[in-house]
């Protein structure tokens, strides 16, 4: 969210909570490799009994003849990069390259409006800081990154 400018910074989000990106972060990290990371984060400093996953929900999932298939199988549009379970409790959180956003009203702002009011933690996170630290704030880490 570093790209805001002040009027939309101040407009509040429904309840979305979003990370901060330090100025350390790496802009360059596809959201592959910030995703591999934070799951290599998440096997080395996750809390104990967190349970973590990604779901293969996106992209060529919901193509062509397969978007019908899959769609009756439960496939999502928008569901979020890392679905998360701890103290009976959901999170999800969507991962974006630094200085990128989610958009307003799509499949993925949809899904994370969804969850929060389903009573749910939900989040967008750009870059590889800004989603560790969002998931050191939810405490599903130890430690932390700064």
């Amino acid at each position: 969210m570093t790209d805001m400018n002040t009027k939309e910074r101040d407009r509040p989000r429904a309840g979305i909570a979003s990370a901060r990106p330090s100025r350390s972060a790496v802009p360059d990290l596809t959201e592959n490799e910030i995703q591999r990371a934070v799951f290599d984060h998440i096997r080395t400093r996750g809390v104990a009994g967190l349970v973590a996953l990604h779901p293969k929900n996106g992209g060529i999932h919901q193509r062509g003849r397969r978007a019908g298939i899959n769609s009756g199988l439960g496939v999502r549009k928008g569901a979020s990069d890392i679905l998360a379970f701890h103290a009976s409790r959901f999170y999800a959180l969507e991962l974006k390259r630094a200085g990128e956003r989610v958009k307003e009203g799509d499949d993925q702002d949809k899904f994370i409006k969804e969850m929060i009011a389903a009573g749910g933690k939900a989040a967008w996170a750009a870059g590889l800081d800004a989603a560790l630290h969002q998931l050191e704030a939810w405490q599903l880490l130890k430690g932390n990154t700064a």
